[in-house]
């Protein structure tokens, strides 16, 4: 066929690629088949759609999971072994680093770019936000002043969606997303937030973090009527950005990184070490602090899991004999167990210590608490070399904490300088933990999504971000 003036007709434009299915992935850390009984709004989500067990990696903790969840590798191949370890080119324990340069690896969002130019992700308070390859990012970051100052913010991109989410739901509640305050108030806004992009962004993949089992499971236990109430207080915050989601045509999935389970028992591992002879402290003002670049041997405490690091191969049999007998510690993992683990990278140390079920790591090193440095009473999660769950807690056997709290609530109102020092140096009050890999299903984690038949048997956390690119419409990708 030509044109009247004998040309071929010019080509058709062509035909757009149809939009991948729009997903919203919400992690409800903590979940639970326990818990679900307690979430009627998400168990109905789960008994119109399809739910199974999750099979976590080790350690079972938030970054370690989640950023296998975006990978689909285990730690070995992403490399975060956890929510932090010993930087030994820094000679620093750092935790709770947000750069997503430390995830090695493939992300879910590059795979399905491959397949789809143009598809769109946010992440609204997932792990290693900061410098990803996202469209929208959201995650808490404190405002630090120069004069020691700490208040609550967030950091966004794109810039402009800070002052947006501010105008809309306040500051970050960042006091309330960890430490003695943390509530429903953190999630609530998260939610919002969640609801706010979703509505103004219509990104093709949204990921929410929602982190309030965390706070009562870990102070009272999973079985406490409070931790209950927390799962219904969290099932009603959800509701509308699950109404949103089946308004707006999107697929749901629910995952939790893992399970908290019953403790009682806090092992000391570094003051172990420390009592072996190995573990080595610098004194400053009469406080001690853990001095990492000269210890023989010292341990990255991370709830139930704790990173050795052992600065010499000759001190590795003098470590083991330390720690094999310590009340607590069910396992230490050598080479040949990190491997078979999937566990098996330069930052998880030399050896991995794993607790006996009712069991959980301290970060303490310190052998007399009048020797403890300031930080040990603060919330401080970028000081302390090790994960302190005490932080959930005011001091039980300070009668005045409350009324200290209130004077430095006042001087930080004021505009003054102050220390918030009500964290306990008692690790005792702490009844629910994690990072183990779970004994049963009934206190593992689950994975849950709207559509019928998509998950079935069971799951594995590597294979999360096949999942996701297959309900996208775009499984051919990865």
């Amino acid at each position: 066929m030509t044109t009247p003036g004998g040309l071929p007709p010019p080509p058709s434009p062509p035909t757009p690629a149809p939009r991948p299915t729009p997903l919203l992935v919400v992690d409800v850390v903590g979940l639970t088949p326990r818990l679900l009984e307690h979430m009627p709004r998400l168990k109905a989500l789960a008994a119109s759609g399809s739910r199974a067990p999750l099979d976590t990696v080790l350690p079972a903790v938030t970054c370690a999971a989640q950023s296998t969840f975006l990978t689909g590798t285990p730690p070995a191949e992403h490399g975060i072994v956890g929510n932090g370890w010993y930087f030994r080119e820094l000679g620093e324990v750092l935790l709770w680093r947000q750069h997503n340069g430390l995830v090695a690896g493939d992300k879910v969002w590059d795979a399905a770019r491959r397949a789809h130019p143009g598809y769109t992700v946010a992440n609204i308070c997932w792990w290693y936000a900061m410098g990803a390859d996202t469209d929208i990012t959201v995650t808490p970051r404190p405002v630090y002043y120069a004069d020691g100052r700490k208040e609550p913010d967030c950091y966004t991109r794109p810039p402009s969606l800070h002052d947006e989410l501010v105008e809309e739901f306040g500051d970050f509640p960042l006091f309330h997303f960890w430490g003695p305050g943390a509530d429903i108030v953190a999630c609530r806004w998260i939610v919002g937030a969640t609801r706010h992009i979703m509505r103004t962004h219509d990104p093709d993949l949204t990921l929410c973090y929602l982190p309030h089992l965390d706070y009562d499971l870990q102070r009272h236990g999973p079985d406490d009527p409070r931790s209950h109430r927390a799962a219904a207080e969290l099932d009603a915050v959800m509701a509308p950005l699950l109404d949103d989601a089946r308004e707006q045509g999107r697929t749901v999935v629910a995952l939790s990184e893992y399970g908290i389970t019953p403790v009682s028992r806090p092992v000391d591992i570094n003051r172990a070490l420390r009592r072996a002879g190995l573990l080595e402290v610098h004194t400053q003002d009469g406080m001690e602090y853990l001095d990492p670049m000269t210890s023989r041997a010292f341990a990255v405490a991370d709830h139930q899991i704790a990173h050795v690091y052992v600065r010499r191969p000759a001190d590795l049999e003098a470590t083991r004999e330390a720690l094999a007998g310590l009340p607590g510690v069910e396992r230490l993992l050598d080479d040949e167990g990190k491997k078979a683990e999937g566990l098996d990278h330069p930052r998880s140390g030399e050896l991995v210590a794993v607790a006996d079920p009712d069991a959980w790591f301290t970060y303490y090193y310190w052998l007399h608490d009048d020797r403890a440095p300031d930080f040990a009473q603060l919330v401080e999660i970028h000081r302390k070399p090790g994960y302190d769950p005490a932080e959930l807690f005011m001091d039980p056997n300070d009668p005045y904490v409350r009324l200290r709290a209130a004077g430095a609530l006042a001087r930080k109102k004021l505009g003054m300088r102050y220390r918030m020092a009500v964290v306990p140096l008692d690790p005792s009050p702490v009844r629910g933990s994690h990072g183990r890999l779970p004994l049963s299903d009934e206190e593992g984690p689950l994975i849950l999504c709207s559509t019928s038949r998509a998950v079935d048997g069971r799951v594995a956390a590597t294979d999360v971000k096949a999942l996701l690119l297959r309900l996208a419409g775009l499984h051919r990708t990865h």
